[in-house]
């Protein structure tokens, strides 16, 4: 059982044991569940473990200035041979300095798949350990699937591991490696001193730090709970905020969903934003942290920028979580939905959630999904006609119109295959494209480009990863053509030049609209009520033993 102070969390069962908090590992379910073991108002408020800065060190120059706010000090906590120390300082500065190693090291890992999204990223994982392959998620940069690099752990195994999978088709399997020379080693500089360490605990007096992170332009913010400097995976290192969950949402929930939004949607929004948090938790494990502090995760800004009508929707729904069958649900959000939200495997790999499903954005009846369903090229277009009557028609990006000439689609192409290794990475140029599979949402499932190598396949969220013009997968695509030459003829045959990419929405779109929940406030609909039409059959709780916050969907 991993343990924290106050509340005590289970994991069930212990495949991997971690400092903290299991992973999904060994293809086991991992049922997280609280045991009470103090007064609830604690046991509702867990500590959780936020990468505010994640890959520190990528480049040499950079620094984080961490400062204790007027009247207060901050404590300095980290091992000298072995054997603890504190220094007390009002200001410390973490640099890095290269340190050249002794001998060149190999650096590889064995890449079984490579995603734009972390849902996807561990259904491909859960499939490679179905085929008896142990996996790692990661997060170098993309999201990728690893060899288990203890299990794969010798340069011959690697290869041998390599040239079987390739044999039996698995050709985007690559091995990425590097000769490194030299690591970063991070220190620290405090009253004058210099001391290199790679682990450095921070505690401010008050309870809050100011931090200044690397940045064009830098930028600085005041940050609740505790800091911890600490290697990651890639050799660089990562600077972790554990911080209570409800001041955690301080710094959620203005920043993503605005502090003009009606109350009822900030309250809804709090809700997801605590829901999806808890159920989280696994997604850094091969970092020893459990969230990140941008779009990856959610947009986390600590102290800096909190509004009192967001602390009031805080306070006002402290605990409560939104479940089905008494599991946390997947609480997905995004901006806009363009009029419909999307099921989950109409957006990532993976089996559907019963309470994610499409669902028309208008309280006006203004399509009937289950009658005429978006799958087909007539229906997306005459559904995206529609531009009035739905919970978000007054939004910029509710219906849009980008173009993308076949340069720029050969360019988004190339630099994609490119990364991958891919075997068509090669081509020249793309000559067409088309939607080939649409979901009863109207997202786009598959779209198939034509280069002069071949066919290039790319599948729900990697369409919206790869090509620049279109905002979201609610979209249809219409040729655009060369013009006659000022006073000749029309050619027999017209020249594709590019695509106009038709559609709404931005983002993923399944689960709440944040646009669509002003509209529904606004209407005096209460949070619950907006949870309940956004995610049919759920049931808010407070949090309790009696919950499962993630176990491996079936």
């Amino acid at each position: 059982m991993a343990t924290l102070s106050l509340p005590r969390f289970q994991f069930q069962p212990l495949g991997h044991r971690r400092s903290r908090w299991l992973g999904a590992v060994g293809g086991m379910a991992i049922a997280l569940t609280i045991a009470i073991a103090a007064p609830a108002p604690a046991a509702q408020n867990p500590v959780i473990q936020v990468g505010i800065v994640q890959r520190f060190g990528e480049n040499l120059q950079d620094r984080i200035t961490l400062e204790a706010l007027p009247g207060e000090q901050l404590t300095l906590s980290f091992d000298t041979q072995g054997q603890p120390q504190t220094v007390t300082t009002g200001r410390v500065v973490i640099g890095l300095a290269p340190e050249q190693l002794p001998e060149a090291t190999l650096g590889e890992r064995v890449v079984l798949s490579n995603h734009r999204s972390f849902e996807t990223a561990e259904y491909s994982a859960q499939q490679w350990r179905d085929r008896g392959i142990e996996p790692e998620i990661a997060q170098p940069g993309s999201w990728e699937v690893w060899a288990n690099r203890e299990t794969y752990n010798s340069p011959l195994v690697r290869r041998l591991l390599i040239k079987n999978l390739q044999a039996q088709g698995f050709t985007e399997v690559f091995l990425d490696s590097e000769v490194v020379g030299q690591i970063p080693r991070a220190y620290f500089e405090a009253n004058g001193y210099r001391y290199g360490r790679d682990t450095l605990d921070i505690r401010a007096s008050g309870g809050r730090v100011r931090v200044t992170q690397p940045g064009d332009p830098p930028v600085t913010r005041v940050y609740g709970g505790t800091l911890r400097v600490q290697p990651n995976t890639y050799g660089t290192y990562t600077l972790v905020n554990s911080v209570p969950i409800e001041t955690y949402l301080r710094g959620v929930v203005p920043h993503e969903i605005g502090p003009s939004a009606p109350v009822p949607a900030i309250q809804a929004q709090t809700v997801l934003a605590r829901t999806y948090a808890l159920r989280n938790l696994r997604r850094f494990a091969i970092d020893d942290y459990e969230l990140c502090a941008d779009t990856q995760c959610q947009v986390y800004r600590g102290l800096t920028g909190t509004a009192p009508v967001a602390d009031q929707a805080i306070q006002a729904t402290q605990g409560q979580v939104l479940t089905y069958q008494n599991e946390l649900v997947d609480a997905l959000y995004s901006s806009t939905t363009g009029g419909i939200t999307a099921a989950f495997s109409d957006v990532w790999e993976g089996p559907d959630r019963p309470y994610l499903r499409p669902v028309v954005d208008s309280v006006y009846g203004l399509w009937n999904i289950d009658q005429y369903p978006l799958n087909s090229e007539e229906a997306i277009r005459r559904f995206i006609a529609i531009d009035k009557g739905f919970n978000e028609d007054t939004w910029q990006l509710f219906r849009w119109r980008n173009e993308g000439t076949l340069s720029e689609i050969t360019a988004d192409l190339k630099g994609y295959l490119g990364r991958r290794q891919h075997p068509l990475a090669g081509f020249s140029q793309v000559r067409s494209l088309r939607v080939s599979e649409r979901a009863n949402s109207g997202r786009v499932q598959t779209i198939d480009i034509e280069t002069d190598l071949g066919v290039v396949q790319l599948k729900k969220d990697e369409i919206v990863r790869v090509l620049t013009a279109p905002r979201s997968l609610l979209f249809y695509v219409e040729p655009m053509y060369q013009a006659p030459a000022a006073g000749g003829a029309a050619p027999a045959a017209r020249q594709i030049t590019g695509y106009r990419f038709v559609g709404g929405g931005w983002g993923h779109g399944v689960g709440m609209s944040q646009t669509g929940s002003y509209r529904l406030g606004n209407l005096g609909w209460a949070y619950p009520r907006i949870l309940q039409f956004y995610y049919p059959g759920t049931t808010l709780q407070p949090i309790g033993e009696n919950l499962t916050f993630w176990r491996e969907p079936m």
